[in-house]
């Protein structure tokens, strides 16, 4: 693992254990309840209570409706769709937590079955980038599957820490008293969660999931956004890899696309860590960058081609390179 991905899950980490302790801390939650927000512990109210029984007038109403909703509202949706407008889908790749939970369920899947999803076509390559073996082993559904249903249900029960106050439901919990609505939501969402996890988790944060599409609309607005970037005149290196930056994309995405079709990309950077180690003993390096600014200006999206630009490659371009028979290959770590 390189030391960009540790880092990046770092940040996962750390928004994982925020995502789950800020109810208990009251850091950010709407109690339903008292019926307002409650915010680093201070709560959160429009003096509803107090207009209704004429103690301020429509004008100070009308102050605290802009300013505790309206202006708060815009300010934060600027500087989160600044940051996507800049850099992509950042919060997904790097915060999210059920992206993180997305890609662990991914790996374990990868190493039961071979593929990321359960509606993959085929097997990825047989070998990891760094051509070491990496045959599935059904053992792993044991691992997978119990960890998505563990996963659901502790989604289910921090998400009514969000509405209920999180001393009373972990406190129900814990002595088996529930009430029967706090059951019935714990329960179904417990249930949907788990099914979303298992079967459609790359679906819904590539079609369903309205805080990445607008970061998406965002990103693709802006020609000189970050985004991978592919040497596309050195595609003959590509020949002998079998497309690892492709099975290392946890959104199913293919790296060497143009940007259009990189529309749901998290910037998570796995497919150019994929190449950066595939392409470790080539003098060239690796063929996937990050490019931004004038560079990524310049280009149709992210194979490195310019604006208008008709590029030919002629056969001899693409042709298979010598194979170093010196090499060690696993069996079955094939061409794709």
């Amino acid at each position: 693992m390189t030391t960009f991905q540790r880092q990046r899950i770092l940040y996962q980490g750390g928004f994982f254990i925020l995502f789950m302790f800020a109810p208990l801390f009251d850091l950010l939650r709407f109690d339903l309840i008292a019926g307002h927000l409650i915010v680093f512990g201070v709560p959160w109210t429009l003096g509803l209570e107090d207009y209704l029984a004429g103690r301020i007038s429509n004008q100070q109403m009308t102050l605290n409706i802009l300013l505790r909703v309206i202006a708060p509202v815009l300010l934060l949706a600027g500087i989160f769709l600044g940051i996507a407008w800049r850099w992509g889908r950042l919060y997904c790749g790097w915060l999210c937590p059920h992206f993180s939970v997305v890609e662990t369920i991914n790996q374990l899947v990868r190493k039961a079955s071979g593929k990321q999803s359960l509606w993959d076509k085929k097997p990825g390559p047989a070998c990891r980038p760094d051509g070491t073996p990496a045959w599935p082993d059904r053992r792993y559904w044991w691992l997978a599957i119990p960890f998505a249903l563990a996963f659901a249900f502790l989604w289910a029960v921090v998400l009514l820490t969000y509405l209920l106050p999180p001393v009373e439901i972990y406190s129900n919990l814990f002595h088996q008293t529930l009430t029967r609505n706090q059951a019935l939501f714990i329960g179904v969402a417990t249930f949907l969660l788990f099914l979303e996890f298992t079967f459609a988790r790359h679906l819904f944060c590539r079609y369903a999931c309205a805080v990445g599409m607008f970061q998406s609309l965002a990103w693709m607005t802006n020609r000189q956004a970050m985004v991978v970037g592919y040497q596309r005149e050195r595609a003959r290196d590509c020949v002998d890899c079998a497309s690892f930056c492709d099975h290392a994309c946890p959104m199913r995405l293919k790296p060497r696309n143009i940007k259009r079709l990189m529309f749901a990309c998290t910037q998570c950077g796995q497919c150019i860590d994929a190449c950066e180690t595939v392409q470790r003993d080539n003098p060239g390096g690796r063929l996937l960058n990050w490019i931004a600014g004038p560079q990524a200006l310049q280009t149709d999206g992210s194979q490195g081609l310019l604006a208008g630009e008709t590029v030919t490659i002629s056969k001899r371009a693409i042709a298979p390179k010598p194979v170093d028979l010196n090499k060690v290959v696993p069996t079955g770590c094939g061409l794709n």
